[in-house]
């Protein structure tokens, strides 16, 4: 079963990533620049992460998943989901899904801050 520290370890790999603590030190979160992409929690005892993607796939997750996958805690509801790591999800999933929220937060930065986060 993934968790945070696996979770950590996979983020710190991709390029132009950080790991920060802007809210508290209990609270960490994987940036890319200077934008979040992976949110690491507790929800009821049990470690969480808030993924960012499409609100199309955000509402098939969800439905997928359900009762381990819910709108982003704390997050826009429409293209943040909160993903309980308790193992209903399987890791290869969560791993995909992680993967997305990188590529969909550095789709966003210019095309040639992106090139260079996405050209090896």
């Amino acid at each position: 079963m993934i968790n945070h520290q696996q979770l950590i370890e996979l983020g710190l790999s991709y390029k132009g990533t950080s790991l920060r603590y802007p809210f508290t030190m209990d609270l960490p979160v994987l940036y890319v620049r200077d934008r979040m992409f992976a949110l690491l929690f507790n929800r009821d005892g049990v470690e969480s992460v808030n993924l960012k993607t499409s609100p199309d796939e955000a509402w098939l997750q969800r439905e997928t998943y359900r009762g381990s996958v819910f709108p982003g805690y704390h997050m826009n509801k429409q293209h943040w989901n909160t993903v309980i790591l308790n193992g209903t999800v399987p890791d290869e999933v969560i791993i995909v899904m992680f993967q997305e929220s990188y590529y969909r937060v550095v789709a966003k930065f210019p095309k040639s801050e992106r090139d260079l986060l996405l050209l090896n």
